[in-house]
């Protein structure tokens, strides 16, 4: 079976500003990385799944996001309308950070990136606190090792 991903001129308009024609489509997959595909985005979106909702929470996340690249990761989620915030106090303003309905449709990606993980990918595994959140079907397949 062969599949293809690319699709025409990758959906750029014309000269007379109009919209692609449907035979030159942008492809889904690479135009969702463009938006989600860097190291930090997904895992934001993944913290926000846990329960996490204050940036200072997800500055306690085991692979320690940069504060400048975690406040510009929350803006670009915000702008894209996944992530919305709600300021929880005045002076200093801080904001809760909660995923949209459309931030909420992630969940299957991230679910699948879970998997593909436990199955692919030695030394990784689901941290007791969050396994209540995991299906059961979710089992780790490789050793977990403890760090040194």
């Amino acid at each position: 079976m062969q599949v293809t991903i690319y699709f025409g001129n990758m959906g750029k308009a014309n000269s007379k500003n109009e919209p692609p024609a449907a035979d030159s489509l942008r492809c889904p997959v690479a135009s969702t990385l463009e938006l989600m595909g860097d190291r930090w985005t997904l895992v934001v979106v993944r913290d926000l799944f846990l329960g996490k909702h204050r940036y200072s929470e997800f500055q306690d996340s085991p692979e320690g996001i940069p504060t400048n690249i975690l406040a510009e990761r929350l803006k670009r989620l915000e702008a894209l309308e996944i992530v919305e915030k709600t300021a929880y106090q005045p002076h200093p303003i801080r904001y809760d950070y909660t995923l949209t309905p459309k931030g909420r449709e992630l969940l299957p990606v991230v679910r699948a990136l879970r998997e593909w993980g436990l199955k692919h990918v030695p030394n990784t595994g689901i941290p007791e606190k969050y396994r209540s959140l995991i299906p059961a079907s979710a089992k780790p397949v490789h050793k977990i090792s403890p760090k040194p």
